[in-house]
């Protein structure tokens, strides 16, 4: 099975988000070489669990995702900046030496079978967004975009990219969004991403109720 790099990160990536990288530690500047040297230009990113990006050290969560290098800047003495694009789902089977960078044995991790997700499940979850996010710009005497300019973007033909979509569109915390990528298959990632909704909405009522 091939051997893929792997890079560590203190955030959670989705499927069909964006990830923009610094370059500067020389074991990634590396790994960033090799990856350009390779047909794929790929690697691999997870969640840390405890500890930091910098220094090595650190654990790490077994569900991730691969990063395709969509734009690479040279730095000058060994640093980049990257552009990347998040696409397939990950599970770590098992980790390798951190020498010369992080590397894992992996494998793509499409959704599972599940119960199928009504449309009306969606819209359910879109209009608990929105109403989140018009009840925060209310707070700011600010006015909300029209819905159509807030979900065009996670309009999907695929439900559970849909639901990853949705997710991205939210200011979660780590634990909630990795909810949302460990889920096994779409109507789980729906569960998952109410629970968020739910979350972010009590908090937002808790802090404004103290204004």
């Amino acid at each position: 099975m091939a051997i893929t790099p792997m890079f560590p990160l203190e955030s959670v990536l989705l499927p069909g988000e964006e990830l923009p990288l610094r370059i500067f530690e020389p074991r990634y500047g590396e790994l960033v070489r090799d990856c350009m040297a390779a047909a794929e230009q790929v690697f691999g990113v997870v969640l840390i669990s405890a500890g930091r990006e910098v220094g090595g050290g650190e654990a790490r969560c077994s569900v991730g995702a691969m990063a395709h290098i969509d734009r690479c800047q040279p730095q000058g003495t060994g640093q980049y900046m990257l552009t990347c694009s998040v696409t397939d789902r990950i599970r770590i089977l098992q980790w390798h030496n951190d020498d010369p960078y992080p590397r894992a044995e992996i494998e793509l991790w499409p959704d599972e079978p599940g119960p199928v997700v009504a449309a009306s499940a969606i819209v359910d979850v879109e209009d608990r967004i929105i109403a989140l996010f018009e009840r925060i710009a209310s707070s700011q005497g600010g006015r909300l975009r029209n819905r159509d300019a807030i979900l065009g973007r996670t309009v999907k033909p695929d439900v559970g990219q849909r639901l990853y979509a949705l997710a991205s569109l939210l200011p979660s915390g780590q634990a909630d969004k990795y909810s949302v990528l460990a889920a096994p298959n779409a109507s789980a990632r729906l569960d998952a991403l109410n629970e968020s909704v739910e979350s972010l909405t009590a908090m937002v009522e808790f802090q404004l109720s103290g204004d």
